[in-house]
């Protein structure tokens, strides 16, 4: 199975669009436009049933007590972990691309709706992402975030952040998931039944010693 995008190269900087938020001089980051990148898909193995799609980064700090914080910087080395940016699963195997923005555009205060998706009759849903988690302190913000929310990393932070595109295709139409559900739930439903999986890897750093570069 093969997953590209024209968004931006595997391996190369995420647009500035596709983030939730881009680097700012005055005030170190504002909010971005938020699309969804465009992703595309082929040679899905025969009897997938349906797709999952996640959108993770992998070097997200642990300890959030450090982030965006003037009179420090976070070094490279701190431990790291998963943040989930999309789930987006019960994807129709007849379904080969996503376009830009089809699912975000611009960044919604307390979180798209879901977890169903009203998309021309297609059945998919969207798990929470992991700005519900994130905001949930921030009287503005919190609320249920579905959906795609694109790349925020600590602006204080040293290291680039690299956020992998991940398209599993399943043999069952429906993943045994109800009601409120987030990535790792999904990961763990879909245990004995991937086929084949594919990825394509965009980088992003709001820190500006590198994000100028």
């Amino acid at each position: 199975m093969k997953l590209w995008s024209e968004s931006f190269k595997d391996g190369d900087p995420i647009p500035g669009e596709f983030a939730f938020a881009v680097a700012d001089p005055a005030q170190h980051a504002r909010l971005s436009s938020n699309l969804n990148p465009h992703l595309a898909w082929d040679e899905v193995p025969p009897g997938t049933a349906s797709l999952a799609l996640f959108c993770i980064d992998g070097d997200a700090p642990q300890d959030g007590s450090d982030v965006n914080r003037d009179d420090l910087v976070l070094p490279v080395e701190v431990p790291r972990g998963d943040f989930f940016h999309w789930t987006l699963i019960d994807i129709p195997p007849g379904v080969t691309a996503l376009a830009a923005g089809q699912f975000s555009s611009g960044v919604t205060a307390q979180g798209k709706p879901g977890p169903a998706i009203a998309d021309g009759g297609q059945p998919w849903r969207q798990g929470l992402n992991d700005y519900t988690a994130w905001f949930a302190a921030d009287a503005a913000m919190a609320g249920d975030y579905y959906g795609y929310d694109g790349p925020c990393p600590p602006w204080n932070d040293m290291r680039v952040h690299h956020y992998v595109f991940r398209l599993y295709a399943l043999d069952i139409p429906r993943l045994e998931l109800e009601g409120r559900f987030a990535g790792p739930d999904a990961l763990r439903a879909m245990h004995g039944h991937i086929l084949d999986e594919a990825q394509w890897i965009g980088t992003y750093t709001l820190y500006s010693a590198l994000a100028k570069k």
